[in-house]
């Protein structure tokens, strides 16, 4: 599926639960037509906007099986990796490949403190022991560490990572990859960041990962299509329009509940509300949004023209 460089709006897609927390394969699904009808060019799955960390491995397992065998093909499915270690990761991985994953998406060690040697060794034994194109995650906030802008060009000069997705908010570290990417051939750059897609497209990146995009699909389908004709005045009213809905990851009081509770809460209530999914639940120890906190997302829902 993956045979030149991985370009334009690929989701992280959202896990939806039943209310005794098991995978809700019938959202699942309509959750994936929602994002295909939308004209997405791949999926996501099993990033921070999946709830990975929170999902035991047959969740895992059930979800990368699920989304593969609905898309059958129609666009590339990326599967997360995400665990402390390399032979953590590997095992993961290898259930994503049989589960019928085009390539897997991985991080960085983390709660060990491991050097940027190690990191790189992380990568390359990935490598060989996978099949697969690798995606390095750079996602500090949650590694605590900042994947080094020479480690990711070296790996990805050697072929050992397909790809970057950046979720480190390092606009600089950002736009020197890209700079010295020009010169790799089969490497794609990706966003993370739901906020600057624009900017981020304008700087040379090959495309963009937002979980905001489970919520409002077609409006970063359209944002990406703008940018890719040179349209960056249109780019630019799409983009604050979703930077006004991004709003609703606020809903969630923080004197009650924590930010990734708020914000993952908040992208379920919205696919709720707009009846993509049958249930909000977020998997534990997350806390539920509350009816209140549920009628803000849906207030920002009507002003961006999705109520």
């Amino acid at each position: 599926m993956i045979t030149d460089n991985l370009r334009g709006v690929v989701p992280p897609v959202c896990t939806p639960l039943t209310p005794d927390l098991d995978v809700d394969v019938a959202s699942l699904t309509r959750l994936v037509d929602f994002l295909l009808d939308a004209g997405v060019h791949g999926l996501f799955v099993l990033g921070s906007t999946s709830e990975v960390a929170f999902l035991p491995d047959g969740h895992r397992q059930r979800v990368v099986e699920t989304v593969a065998g609905h898309v059958a093909g129609q666009v590339p499915v990326l599967a997360g990796a995400i665990d402390m270690t390399t032979l953590r990761v590997l095992d993961h991985a290898r259930a994503a490949e049989k589960a019928g994953a085009d390539g897997i998406v991985a991080t960085a060690p983390f709660y060990t403190r491991t050097h940027p040697a190690e990191i790189d060794r992380h990568f390359r034994l990935l490598a060989d022991g996978l099949d697969l194109p690798i995606y390095a995650y750079d996602l500090p906030v949650s590694v605590h560490i900042k994947l080094p802008a020479e480690l990711v060009l070296d790996l990805a000069a050697d072929r050992v990572l397909a790809g970057l997705k950046d979720s480190s908010g390092d606009d600089g570290a950002l736009r020197t990859i890209l700079l010295r990417a020009r010169e790799l051939t089969g490497f794609s750059v990706l966003t993370g960041s739901e906020l600057t897609v624009d900017s981020a497209l304008h700087m040379g990146a090959h495309g963009v990962v937002p979980g905001l995009g489970n919520v409002d699909p077609h409006g970063y389908v359209r944002l990406y299509q703008h940018c890719l004709a040179g349209d960056w005045d249109a780019a630019a009213r799409e983009q604050d329009r979703l930077v006004e809905l991004f709003g609703l990851v606020d809903a969630g009081d923080p004197n009650r509940i924590g930010r990734g509770s708020s914000a993952l809460g908040a992208f379920k209530a919205a696919l709720y509300l707009r009846g993509v999914i049958d249930c909000p639940v977020t998997a534990p120890p997350q806390l539920p949004l509350t009816d209140n906190e549920i009628s803000l997302v849906r207030d920002r829902l009507v002003a961006a023209g999705l109520g």
